[in-house]
């Protein structure tokens, strides 16, 4: 594809811990001055594309909003009706009013689609070189198989928000994306939604098969219960019940949930034992002010946290019962007393704190992508659609972690799915979810009667689930040097 997004993102520099490789090497560097038969020969050299990857996914692209998965978590859960801004603020202010959706020039469009495009080239780099690579056979396994959960993972994150929803049972020949699967520099045509569902799914059951038995290093590398993870989390959007239950089951399995006293503590290592895959901000690779903290935490002293502050949407923070440690990490007043705020921070009601900075001069904050509680989650409700018995006893499990006093719900049927649904949008608040959520069951955006401000939302309060912006633009300049991709619907 001759795209100025989906450029090759090789990173062959030198690699110390996770890696490190230059903003101009990844964003600038065309793809024939790649030495490739250096980059592909042997599987140590491909485990450094593999690290580049995983560097990849917290460095700055072009401006501060735009740092890798962290950035466009923030994003979709902007688009969202839990994430509330409570003044004007720059940053996502597109996103939050749903103009960028409609406006095939926004940079907020071109980040999402470059991002992961780039990442996808980058694993097919390693899948399609892999087999032939010198090296041991376990480590050719591990390096291809953790490339085809990226692989799997973006095209995934891009037919969510460039597709039309996934509805099971349909033959879904609406336009999805286009399916990169070489490293060429061809065009290729969006393919439909049912297809690049297929093909998620056939990179996932790949990988759950090359990753068993690897032991990784660390929670940036991707393993066989991210495998699982994944197909869980993608059977639930396709509305796959049994198959999300199963694979979510298989994914928590030996994971401990982290206790109240762990919880109230700050989503900031990804050290964490509940945590299955997620990003962690050495000093020597810290974005400062572009970093996850800069923006989702409470105590970093940037203009971003001091001005605006993310709040919870006060109607979801009101059906938090108080013994539940969650309600904790969100000020009803605003005042955050265990912080210990400067005077300079702008104090407003249901503000978060479940996203600490090391301090207030240093905005590093580890970045959860996978966490076990949204396992039990997607268990819970996928059973509950199935009508299975043991849903509520699996959401019990759940929640007695975070709530000491809660009961054994007694809710069946609809009721029970709709507390289930309740339930993710609280544990899940800000990890990158809300958008999605309200897409795959077809839900209206619904930001009335809480602390959204209509002014700040350009009247955006009630989005229905006909409205054509839940497809967001394929970029503008995409479509000017790719002509066989087609535009969704001005």
């Amino acid at each position: 594809m001759k795209s100025n997004y989906i450029k090759l993102i090789w990173c062959v520099a030198s690699i110390i811990g996770l890696g490190s490789c230059s903003e101009e090497f990844l964003d600038k560097t065309p793809t024939e001055f790649v030495d490739y038969d250096a980059a592909t020969k042997t599987t140590d050299n491909l485990m450094t594309t593999l690290n580049g990857i995983h560097r990849s996914l917290y460095i700055r692209y072009e401006s501060q909003g735009e740092c890798g998965l962290g950035s466009l978590m923030e994003q979709v859960d902007i688009a969202g009706d839990d994430v509330v801004f409570p003044v004007t603020n720059d940053w996502f202010l597109q996103v939050y009013n749903w103009n960028a959706f409609s406006n095939e020039n926004s940079q907020d469009l071109r980040f999402p689609y470059r991002t992961y495009y780039s990442i996808i080239r980058n694993a097919n780099t390693i899948i399609n070189a892999a087999d032939a690579a010198s090296g041991p056979p376990e480590d050719k396994n591990i390096v291809k198989g953790q490339a085809l959960l990226y692989r799997a993972f973006c095209h995934f994150q891009l037919v969510q928000l460039f597709g039309k929803r996934y509805i099971n049972g349909e033959t879904n020949s609406q336009l999805g994306v286009p399916i990169i699967l070489t490293v060429d520099n061809d065009n290729y045509p969006r393919s439909t939604v049912e297809e690049v569902y297929a093909q998620i799914n056939k990179d996932l059951d790949e990988a759950n098969v090359l990753l068993v038995g690897f032991m990784k290093p660390n929670n940036s590398h991707l393993n066989l219960k991210v495998a699982q993870g994944l197909k869980a989390r993608v059977a639930l959007t396709q509305g796959n019940w049994a198959i999300a239950a199963d694979y979510a089951n298989k994914a928590k399995k030996g994971i401990s949930l982290m206790s109240i006293v762990e919880y109230g503590a700050g989503f900031n290592d990804y050290n964490n034992k509940e945590w299955m895959w997620g990003s962690h901000i050495n000093e020597a690779q810290t974005d400062y002010f572009g970093n996850f903290g800069a923006y989702m935490s409470r105590n970093y002293n940037s203009t971003v946290i001091r001005t605006c502050p993310r709040a919870i949407n006060s109607k979801l923070y009101n059906m938090i019962p108080s013994a539940d440690v969650r309600s904790a990490i969100f000020s009803k007043d605003g005042k955050h007393p265990g912080l210990s705020l400067a005077s300079n921070f702008a104090k407003f009601p249901y503000t978060s704190q479940k996203f600490l900075s090391i301090n207030t001069g240093d905005s590093r904050c580890d970045v959860p992508y996978m966490r076990a509680a949204e396992m039990y989650l997607i268990e819970a409700e996928a059973k509950a659609r199935l009508g299975q018995p043991d849903a509520a006893t699996i959401l019990f499990d759940f929640e007695k972690t975070r709530n000491p006093s809660y009961i054994l719900s007694s809710n069946t049927g609809q009721a029970l799915i709709d507390e289930i649904l309740i339930q993710r949008r609280i544990e899940l608040w800000g990890e990158g979810f809300r958008f999605f959520d309200l897409k795959r069951t077809n839900s209206a955006l619904d930001r009335t009667g809480a602390n959204h401000d209509s002014s700040i939302v350009n009247g955006v309060m009630i989005v229905l689930p006909t409205d054509k912006r839940w497809q967001w633009l394929i970029p503008k300049a995409e479509i000017n040097a790719n002509p066989l991709v087609e535009q969704n619907e001005l």
